[in-house]
């Protein structure tokens, strides 16, 4: 009996060994699973810890942030100077030195809107703003990017940003004359929808007489704000219409004696010439907080008949297309003739040319809407710096 027993507890204890062993392996299985699963992310495909969103968002903050401006530098007589490097300049912002994060030469691509007023006028022809665009369009480097839009009473794209010079050409050639002008809707477009989003060196090239009638989603003191949010250079080309809208509203011929694009007649008092700092409400910029020391809004008129056609409008128009070129750094050119608008065009054209760009990282830019004093130095003596002075940061950033 006994040694039934023991024969019974033998068997027993076997066949309990390989259950005893495989529990014994189970667990390290796991664990070499779990491990291999520790040792994956870092491989060919990882998958994002969950401290990896936080430190992609703040590099995309960080960019945003990047404040860059366009910089020409010009000799005594006013020649432009070529073949400086990013140790020859340096930034302010309220009097305090900054560290420059970005630099790149003058031989660096850009990226030009052309916007085409296509409102009635008969100071030029159709053909002759198209032939002149084209000759404006040649002029820049093959590198160079350029994206057409025309507005009347409507916005319309016609032309993507490219180097297809055909492609430019023929979006040129597809503009119509028609009626109304949407220039601050225009304006809103290009800063807002198109320029924002695009890299590099930016400008604006707007061909207009400055004369809003039928804007409905845009405003002037927006398109003014934006500007100085945006670091694009805008480049005006002002025409004069006030004798064509004249004569067309009353059936007679205004005869005018000119100043610089604007008939004295249409000067009321209180709104000062181009340049000038004093604002025409007859408060101050920083009493109605407004960087821009702009009006509130354009000139009222008493009928919506009369819109487009006083001489206040036209003074305002004036005002608001040199205040999109100082704020940005550009300049705004008149073209009363055929040979001034062809003028005008090779004068950007060529400036274009001879602009570097800086940038830098403000260290509270955690303020948007802040106004931004800038200050740029280059190390060279007898040199003109020409820059924009003033920044705002993006509210959405």
């Amino acid at each position: 009996m006994k040694a039934l027993l023991v024969i019974l507890m033998i068997a027993l204890f076997a066949s309990a060994l390989p259950v005893a062993g495989q529990s014994r392996r189970v667990p390290q299985t796991r664990t070499n699973e779990n491990e291999s699963r520790k040792i994956t992310p870092p491989g060919p495909t990882p998958t994002p810890k969950p401290s990896e969103p936080e430190e992609a968002d703040e590099i995309f903050s960080v960019d945003t942030k990047l404040v860059t401006i366009p910089v020409r530098v010009l000799d005594r007589r006013n020649r432009f100077i070529g073949g400086l490097t990013k140790a020859d300049f340096s930034i302010f912002e309220d009097n305090v030195p900054q560290e420059l994060a970005y630099f790149s030469n003058e031989a660096q691509p850009f990226t030009v809107a052309l916007l085409l007023d296509m409102s009635y006028s008969s100071t030029f022809k159709i053909e002759e703003i198209q032939n002149a665009a084209i000759a404006f369009i040649d002029q820049l480097r093959p590198e160079d990017q350029v994206m057409v839009i025309s507005f009347d009473e409507g916005v319309h794209m016609l032309c993507e940003a490219t180097s297809d010079r055909k492609r430019i050409y023929s979006a040129i050639r597809s503009t119509r004359i028609a009626t109304g002008t949407s220039l601050y809707e225009a304006v809103d477009l290009t800063m807002n929808a198109r320029m924002r989003s695009i890299n590099g060196r930016r400008a604006i090239v707007l061909f207009t007489d400055g004369v809003d009638t039928t804007s409905r989603s845009a405003h002037d003191l927006d398109n003014l704000r934006d500007a100085m949010e945006l670091d694009a250079l805008i480049y005006p080309i002002r025409y004069d219409t006030f004798a064509d809208v004249q004569a067309m509203s009353r059936g007679q011929t205004v005869i005018r004696t000119r100043i610089p694009g604007v008939p004295t007649t249409s000067l009321p008092t209180g709104y000062p010439g181009p340049g000038s700092t004093r604002n025409p409400s007859g408060r101050s910029g920083d009493e109605r907080n407004d960087p821009t020391g702009l009006p509130p809004t354009r000139p009222p008129v008493s009928r919506p008949s009369e819109r487009g056609t006083t001489a206040a409008e036209y003074a305002y128009a004036e005002y608001y297309l040199d205040q999109l070129a100082t704020r940005t750094g550009g300049r705004m050119h008149l073209a009363s003739n055929l040979f001034n608008l062809n003028s005008a065009f090779a004068r950007i054209a060529s400036e274009l040319r001879e602009f570097y760009s800086i940038g830098y990282y403000p260290l509270d830019s955690s303020e948007p809407g802040k106004t931004r004093r800038i200050k740029v130095r280059v190390d060279r003596p007898n040199v003109v710096v020409k820059a924009r002075d003033t920044f705002i940061d993006a509210k959405g950033n």
